[in-house]
């Protein structure tokens, strides 16, 4: 009797053992990756200005085919005003890649669509490192280079930036680009922008709104070389509220009104950067160089 009972619990151990095995050997396999892109951008509370980013998104799409493609944006501010405002819910980094974490994403490749490697880009990768090799899926998170970030970079966007300025625009009338600035060291980016403009065009000129160069130092050049007519660019990824107000605004502060109340000629260009085919292809192959170093 014993015997016989003996004789049944094996035999009904050996079936549990063999409906179990394949979860077991399943559980320590490596699952295979599942990569994603996230689009990091400051963002903009203008929904007309957000329309570049329909043209970026279909071009990375292009370039690094059947990846899924996420945005954020990396201004708090920003996120809550399109909230509460548009009713737009808009993910921050931090939030989008927990989001691709929950749904199996385990390596991503994050691009930065900022101008410079300032603050808004640190906390970009701070926040890359902090997901990087969390027990949550996501093992890899490479942080794609701004737009100007390299000697290189800084010709290419020389190069690309003037396509921006309109076909009227004669040799003796000054292009000036108008870009953010910040307190960050990453503001001498303008000013090396501005040597790299010099050597294509000598009546090119950066400026910024909260960094140097300022609006009195591009006045000053302009007025030295006689300048009387000046077109006005906005050196950020989309026209939004600096360039409609900051720049192309009727405020007796903005820069069309300074620069018409010295005597310049203004003529507001309202295209953000990320308007600029060219200025799109240099963020998109700073993507490819990050998405192909997932897997290193």
């Amino acid at each position: 009797m014993k015997l016989r009972s003996w004789c049944r619990l094996l035999v009904t151990a050996c079936c549990l053992l063999c409906v179990a095995a394949p979860a077991f050997a399943g559980h320590g396999a490596a699952h295979p990756d599942k990569k994603a892109i996230l689009l990091a951008t400051f963002g903009s509370t203008v929904p007309e200005a957000r329309a570049p980013y329909e043209a970026l998104e279909r071009e990375v799409r292009a370039a690094i085919p059947g990846v899924e493609v996420r945005w954020a944006y990396t201004a708090r501010m920003v996120r809550d005003i399109v909230a509460s405002e548009q009713n737009l819910q808009v993910d921050s980094p931090a939030v989008a890649l927990g989001r691709l974490g929950d749904e199996g994403f385990n390596r991503v490749a994050v691009q930065s669509l900022h101008m410079i490697p300032g603050f808004e880009y640190l906390g970009l990768l701070h926040t890359a490192e902090r997901f990087e090799g969390m027990p949550k899926n996501i093992k890899q998170v490479e942080v794609g280079k701004p737009l100007m970030y390299t000697a290189e970079d800084m010709k290419n966007v020389a190069d690309a930036v003037m396509t921006a300025v309109p076909a009227e625009r004669t040799a003796d009338e000054a292009v000036v680009f108008m870009g953010h600035g910040t307190g960050h060291s990453a503001n001498a980016f303008y000013p090396a922008l501005q040597y790299y403009l010099w050597q294509k065009d000598a009546n090119a000129f950066v400026g910024t709104v909260e960094g140097s160069p300022e609006i009195d130092d591009v006045l000053a050049m302009l007025k030295k070389k006689g300048i009387k007519k000046a077109y006005l660019l906005p050196l950020m990824s989309v026209a939004g509220d600096h360039t409609v107000n900051d720049m192309a605004g009727d405020e007796p502060d903005s820069w069309k009104s300074v620069f018409a109340a010295h005597g310049i000629t203004p003529v507001p260009v309202v295209k953000g950067m990320a308007a600029v085919p060219a200025i799109r292809a240099i963020w998109v192959e700073h993507l490819k160089e990050a998405y192909n170093r997932l897997d290193d």
